[in-house]
């Protein structure tokens, strides 16, 4: 359904000019800020009921940002008191959440803005209500504190989702009636599949595509991802909304990765970098995978960090050198069939004295994961947090092959980790170009050259 503002948008520019002439500055600036009455469409406006939770889980460009914030609005003015604002990072709680476009600061008129202190994590209301900045790479910050409202945005995205989300929930104490909005696009992790069971609270869900809120988002940016990822699974999950299940012949469910998920990482024995560099450096290539991963000293394998960036060559090689010094690793993996010896060159430039682990893929991706992938299925590999887009892509490799957008260089990069902490886990064929056949028929075999 539309807006009352977006009705108005529709209709003819005469009429537009007829109904806004008969009105004053004020009233015109005032329909501005009229958020259920003029600008919001009626599934952005918190639901009836008697409910803790209301989960907006829709696609991006939605409007879940802004919906977030005027409800938060309105608890405040309904006399909410200690609130908790929780993103993905203190990043995206500052920029999207406070001073983003569609923030807090953003819906209320000039002189009526409460006061932001970035040193303080903090948003004052003239009421005394008093918001306070979290993020979901610190669970601890929220034990101890006590709350009667809280937004968490993209809680599908967060490192540590559930001990986030524990955390939160003892804090949720304060008044007669705590709520918390939760504003998403759907992952099948699962915290929001327990509270889409109705495990975490009575929940009231809102659905909704990124097609809803066309009227407000560029027609060149809906025109690329129609044509770019319509009919997708990233599509399906990022712009209709959709809670995906595995894929047939999936290599990792999330549900065998969530089982043996950790808070904190073990005492660790071996670390390395893992880099699987994108062939090209153009606007659309592919992101270079970067990955550090460990082996603990009781034997498991450790995913520790995805650092997967777009950049040139330089960009990668000083990550990954920077993760290789911050984590004292034992050296950096690097495949080189498409680079050559300009891949370790690179990493050389940064710094000449880098540990440089060369690794040659003679088989294809999938191939070369699965029997990483069963080393999940036997618990002998655990992330520390959750890493979106890496799981992301390995709940999307199957046994023929990566059914998702692009090149899984996340993945690769990881296996090509596990490959070196599991020595002898992926079959690793002989050199051939080294080897002659023998001068005379009768030696039988091969012979080194």
């Amino acid at each position: 359904m539309q807006s009352q503002i977006e009705r108005l948008a529709a209709i003819p520019k005469s009429e537009q000019d007829a109904i806004l002439s008969g009105m004053t500055d004020e009233q015109v600036s005032a329909l501005l800020y009229d958020w259920r009455g003029f600008n919001a469409r009626p599934e952005q406006i918190a639901p009836d009921g008697d409910w803790s939770i209301w989960l907006a889980l829709a696609g991006r460009g939605w409007g879940k940002t802004r919906a977030g914030a005027e409800w938060i609005k309105e608890r405040e003015a309904s006399g909410a008191r200690r609130i908790a604002l929780i993103g993905e990072t203190a990043a995206d709680t500052r920029d999207v959440m406070v001073e983003g476009p569609s923030g807090l600061l953003s819906i209320y008129p000039d002189g009526e803005k409460p006061i932001y202190e970035p040193s303080k994590r903090r948003v004052t209301w003239p009421s005394g209500a008093v918001a306070t900045l979290f993020n979901a790479t610190e669970p601890n910050q929220l034990r101890g504190p006590q709350f009667d409202t809280a937004w968490c945005d993209e809680l599908a995205k967060w490192r540590y989702a559930r001990e986030t989300w524990d955390q939160l929930q003892f804090g949720l104490r304060l008044g007669d009636d705590p709520r918390q909005i939760v504003t998403t696009t759907p992952r099948p992790i699962e915290v929001v599949k327990s509270i889409l069971a109705g495990k975490e609270g009575s929940v009231s869900v809102t659905t909704g595509s990124t097609m809803e809120n066309r009227s407000n988002l560029a027609a060149n940016f809906l025109a690329h991802i129609q044509e770019r990822y319509a009919g997708t699974r990233l599509g399906r999950q990022e712009l209709d909304a959709e809670l995906l299940g595995d894929l047939p012949g999936a290599l990792w469910s999330m549900a065998g990765i969530d089982a043996y998920r950790l808070r904190d990482a073990p005492v660790m024995g071996r670390v390395v970098v893992s880099v699987d560099p994108a062939v090209t450096n153009t606007e659309n290539s592919d992101e270079h995978g970067i990955i550090v991963a460990g082996m603990a000293e009781d034997q498991r394998g450790i995913l520790l960090e995805d650092a997967s960036i777009n950049g040139s060559p330089m960009d990668w090689a000083k990550r990954a050198v920077s993760l290789y010094r911050s984590w004292d690793a034992d050296g950096i993996v690097v495949e080189v069939n498409q680079g050559g010896d300009m891949v370790a060159q690179t990493l050389r430039t940064v710094d000449p004295d880098v540990n440089i682990i060369e690794v040659r893929a003679s088989r294809g991706k999938h191939v070369r994961a699965e029997p990483i992938a069963a080393l999940y299925e036997q618990g002998r590999v655990a992330h520390v947090g959750g890493f979106p887009e890496l799981e992301t892509q390995m709940t999307q490799m199957t046994t023929t092959g990566f059914e998702g957008d692009g090149s899984p260089d996340r993945v690769d990069a990881l296996v090509w980790a596990f490959t070196e902490l599991f020595p002898g886990m992926v079959e690793r064929k002989p050199d051939i170009s080294k080897l002659v056949m023998p001068r005379s028929s009768s030696a039988g075999g091969w012979m080194r050259a």
